[in-house]
């Protein structure tokens, strides 16, 4: 099976079920290199339908608070790209038919040649790659180099893309869509914005048919879950949530696996 139709597989036999995708994010290499390993093993366990791997960089301008910091721990353990690429291939090992994707910035890609990036991802076993920074208008060298491979490129739409640009997205858009449910940076909320289901019943209504949309940023509990799907997502992404989880590492050491899958199959329920 190749990295393009892990993903397509995916969503497919979810579809069959009438579930939506649960995609956890986890930043590689936090709280230690050799920890994110398990930590992907547990949330597979609990139910995860992808797993997102974020490579840590010194200026995530995307994340709110709580990555930035699972970041910083990172960077501190000696994290980087080149040890990512490692981390995805040992992670793969274990994860069966459960794709991985890449959540990472351009500067990283760039720094690495982006032809390289990719065939390492290949190499790696990665099947999708998120360019937090990378706009559709810009991404063409990157979308050629995935497309070589069979790596899903996979963009990102929020609330203030225009019905035009969504188009031109849904033209490029690979594996699916990262859909951004309120303006600002990542984290944890206590409660959707009303924006958040006027986003997801716009964007899914013109994506129909194309590519599954799968709702990020702010969603934290069983209840955001189930609201987004309601509204039409076909995924919810959950990381700050998780890596708060993972931030208790100090206290809980081990613990924080067994937390770890108890709360992704809490997610992963609510999405049935």
């Amino acid at each position: 099976m190749t990295m393009v139709e892990r993903i397509k597989q995916t969503f497919e036999a979810l579809k069959e079920k009438n579930e939506a995708a649960f995609i956890p994010f986890i930043t590689l290499g936090d709280p230690a290199p050799s920890f994110s390993v398990k930590i992907a093993k547990a949330l597979i366990e609990g139910g995860a339908d992808i797993i997102e791997l974020g490579i840590p960089f010194s200026d995530p301008v995307a994340d709110g608070p709580t990555i930035q910091a699972s970041t910083t721990r990172a960077l501190s353990q000696g994290m980087n790209t080149d040890k990512a690429f490692e981390l995805a291939k040992k992670i793969r090992k274990i994860a069966g038919k459960t794709p991985l994707v890449f959540l990472t910035y351009y500067n990283i890609v760039l720094q690495r040649g982006v032809k390289n990036f990719f065939k390492d991802c290949s190499l790696s076993g990665v099947d999708g790659v998120i360019i937090a920074d990378l706009p559709v208008e810009e991404a063409e060298p990157a979308f050629k180099a995935a497309k070589s491979k069979n790596i899903n490129l996979i963009f990102i739409v929020a609330p203030s893309t225009s019905d035009r640009r969504l188009n031109i997205v849904l033209e490029k858009a690979d594996g699916f869509l990262y859909v951004v449910s309120l303006y600002g940076t990542t984290g944890a909320r206590k409660s959707l914005q009303e924006i958040t289901k006027k986003t997801i019943k716009r964007i899914t209504k013109r994506a129909k048919g194309t590519v599954p949309c799968c709702v990020g940023f702010g969603i934290s509990k069983p209840e955001h879950v189930l609201e987004v799907v309601r509204a039409g997502a076909d995924g919810v992404i959950v990381g700050s949530a998780i890596v708060d989880i993972i931030s208790k590492y100090g206290e809980l050491k081990n613990g924080v696996l067994e937390k770890v899958k108890l709360y992704a199959a809490e997610m992963k329920e609510a999405t049935k």
